[in-house]
């Protein structure tokens, strides 16, 4: 996508031809059966996780389905990023949370293949540095927001503040804050009204946040890590405090239901994504990525009249021998 300038001229030219796409409705090729809305979490309700399904039905009857079914969701999306593009009225914010070994990664890898790597950018947020606790917590995540036309993933985000540190507030009591100002009897909900505060900032000047849940049964963790002790290729992705955080692993459920219960809105809703099977899930996030991108008002910016002329001139030069 390179230079924006530079590519206008290009934008332009296939506006007359291309300016139907979202009418034509591109997010609707494919066939699948998948509804974003059985995954959303409703705004102002209680969550608890107990209730909500780590594995549903498989969208697909086979391996070659599920990648057929994949292949169509990548390409409607590859369609959508690129009209999103060209259009440059709103940013997109895709947010990935959830347990060790949910597939965050792996999910972000396959449903965002097909995406142009220039208009997107994936961000990892794991221990605050020096810097960044100097500042207040959502600093660190607020200065890689993305811009209009692109589409920024927090793989992990601003939400360990109130998930980690709450299971282990430890981290909280080491974070230079007053005494005053780490109340644990307050600070939670102070925190998730910044982020709600923020989030419907955002929302308010075109970014469109959509925020996904990988909900993991615990049985499921402990057979990927496993895997990860037993497969040479996969040692890497191990870690001791994987194991030492599944001693928390209730306290998790409790927090992780607190706050996706306190922070979706109807502007930047969570969707709790079922996943025990990495395959469903892939097609579930691509549902959700789709419908939300799907949902804005975008189209080809429109070609002048002066500008057709331009262009019929520079058609002509190009023409001569």
């Amino acid at each position: 996508m390179g230079d924006r300038k530079a590519g206008d001229s290009a934008q332009m030219t296939l506006a007359s031809k291309q300016n139907s796409t979202q009418e034509a409705g591109i997010a609707g090729k494919s066939k699948t059966k998948i509804s974003s809305e059985d995954f959303r979490v409703p705004p102002d309700e209680p969550v608890d996780l107990k209730k909500w399904k780590t594995v549903v039905k498989p969208f697909f009857k086979s391996k070659k389905g599920y990648r057929k079914l994949l292949e169509e969701h990548v390409s409607d999306l590859s369609s959508l990023q690129h009209l999103h593009y060209a259009s440059n009225r709103y940013a997109l914010l895709l947010i990935f949370q959830g347990m060790d070994g949910a597939g965050k990664d792996g999910a972000i890898r396959h449903v965002m293949s097909g995406v142009n790597p220039e208009g997107c950018e994936v961000f990892s947020f794991k221990q605050p540095s020096a810097e960044e606790l100097e500042h207040d917590f959502l600093w660190r995540t607020t200065c890689r927001l993305p811009e209009r036309g692109r589409i920024g993933i927090f793989n992990r985000s601003y939400y360990e503040e109130v998930l980690v540190v709450r299971v282990h507030p430890e981290i909280l009591r080491s974070q230079g804050l007053s005494e005053e100002l780490r109340d644990e009897k307050t600070i939670w909900q102070e925190r998730y009204r910044s982020i709600v505060d923020l989030e419907g900032h955002l929302h308010r000047n075109g970014t469109k946040i959509v925020k996904i849940f990988l909900h993991l049964s615990e049985d499921e963790q402990r057979k990927r890590f496993l895997a990860r002790i037993d497969e040479p290729d996969k040692n890497w992705k191990f870690s001791v405090a994987d194991i030492h955080e599944r001693k928390y692993w209730k306290h998790y459920m409790e927090v992780y239901g607190a706050c996706l219960g306190a922070t979706s809105t109807h502007h930047s809703p969570w969707y709790v994504v079922p996943a025990d099977d990495k395959d469903n899930a892939r097609l579930i996030v691509s549902r959700i990525v789709l419908d939300a991108l799907g949902g804005l008002k975008m189209a080809y910016p429109k070609t002048t009249p002066k500008r057709k002329a331009e262009l019929q001139s520079i058609r002509k030069q190009l023409q001569k021998k």
